[in-house]
């Protein structure tokens, strides 16, 4: 079933007639329609930015009071695999994109018979299955993770003898933040590995003893050019990244290798739009962990570090603009705040405020719970401010 409400103040616009549907590459310029797949708070960053910029804005989100709603002049209700819904927004915008890759990429082909989707039908098709992924960076000859796909459970005793333990085995699809995946310390362990994962079709990866994870960050426009952010360097906790700092303790040497695995990637894809891919430095070179079709966490730090955020330049991107400046104006720390800080009731934001550089960020979302991205803190560097000891200071304060 499909549903829609008017964003606050914005009554007038739910009976707004649906545009004709933009030409594939003709710029789209402020006061288009920029139709969001997924409601979270990638998506409300993203309209944020689009409003200033003059852009309206449609959501579809399962939840109608999703974090992106109060900055959305509509919402479309439904699930992420609700045509009618899917349908509904794509007739009301003169572009779509993405805050999930969790999007049925056949639903998108679809979606593009209407309006243009940026990124593509093809780019979820190949992003949003780790088995595919894994094939089309193995035919690019880009350096990855050593792999091997688990159809069934005769095959897990190959695919471990493939990629060696210890090892992690992940399901194919739905992923992210440590869900659907369980480490394997030996092969003893691969039966109950396989059940806790729902005994579903899964990719088996080595587990990587690497020096540090980094992520590059880029955009690319309709014409092909690029624009690459300073690369973040990311710390995990609990299989959830817990700080970003820029710029990452990498050499330019490895600044360039990792600028070009993304740029191999994106010309291979046809991408429009940031994109991240996540990368783990290791003493024989990097290799590509996973990639992320969209704005991504660890680019966070970039709304309030960079001159151009990373949700502008993929409004840029999309709307067939010239990409802004990514240059980085202040050394900067990213760190995520989780519904875990409010175990003892709200968290100490006076903390945040006692640092004039610290910038708090919520998302709007009601039930804070375990391991919930609620919201960050860009901890801003300077003449005598070192953003890694304040961030660390708040990560305690936080709780």
């Amino acid at each position: 079933m499909t549903t829609s409400k008017a964003g606050a103040g914005q009554t007038a616009d739910a009976v707004r007639p649906a545009p004709a549907p933009a030409a594939s590459h003709a710029p789209i310029g402020p006061g288009g329609t920029i139709g969001i797949l997924g409601g979270g708070q990638l998506a409300r960053m993203m309209a944020a930015e689009a409003r200033r910029m003059g852009y309206r804005i449609g959501i579809l989100d399962p939840n109608p009071e999703a974090p992106s709603a109060a900055f959305a002049n509509r919402c479309f209700t439904g699930a992420f695999d609700d045509e009618d819904a899917a349908l509904a927004l794509a007739e009301y915008s003169d572009v779509l994109t993405l805050d999930t890759e969790h999007i049925p990429a056949t639903l998108l082909a679809k979606l593009e018979e209407v309006t243009p989707v940026r990124p593509s039908s093809k780019v979820l098709g190949i992003v949003q299955d780790r088995s595919s992924q894994r094939r089309f960076l193995a035919e690019l000859g880009v350096p990855q993770v050593p792999n091997a796909p688990v159809d069934d459970a005769a095959s897990l005793h190959a695919a471990a003898e493939h990629t060696g333990v210890p090892a992690v085995l992940k399901t194919r699809t739905s992923g992210y933040d440590g869900k659907g995946q369980a480490r394997v310390n030996a092969e003893a362990e691969l039966a109950d590995a396989w059940r806790s994962i729902g005994e579903t079709p899964a990719v088996m990866e080595s587990f990587i003893e690497y020096e540090r994870e980094v992520s590059v960050l880029f955009a690319r426009d309709l014409a092909g050019n690029l624009r690459f952010y300073p690369v973040p360097e990311n710390d995990h906790r609990n299989h959830i990244l817990h700080t970003s700092r820029v710029p990452a303790r990498i050499t330019d040497a490895q600044r360039v290798q990792a600028e070009e695995i993304g740029a191999t990637i994106a010309a291979a894809l046809d991408y429009v739009g940031v994109m991240a891919v996540e990368l783990f430095v290791t003493a024989d070179g990097l290799l590509v962990n996973e990639i992320a079709p969209r704005t991504h966490n660890s680019g966070h730090y970039t709304l309030g570090a960079c001159a151009t955020s990373q949700f502008e330049q993929h409004v840029r991107a999309i709307c067939g603009l010239p990409l802004g400046d990514p240059g980085l104006l202040r050394p900067a720390v990213m760190l995520n705040v989780l519904g875990d800080s409010w175990r003892n009731g709200p968290p100490n934001w006076s903390a945040v405020d006692a640092h004039p550089t610290a910038k708090l960020h919520l998302y709007d979302k009601a039930q804070p719970s375990k391991g919930r991205k609620m919201g960050h803190v860009l901890v801003l560097g300077g003449e005598g401010v070192d953003p890694v000891a304040i961030a660390d200071e708040l990560a305690d304060e936080l709780g």
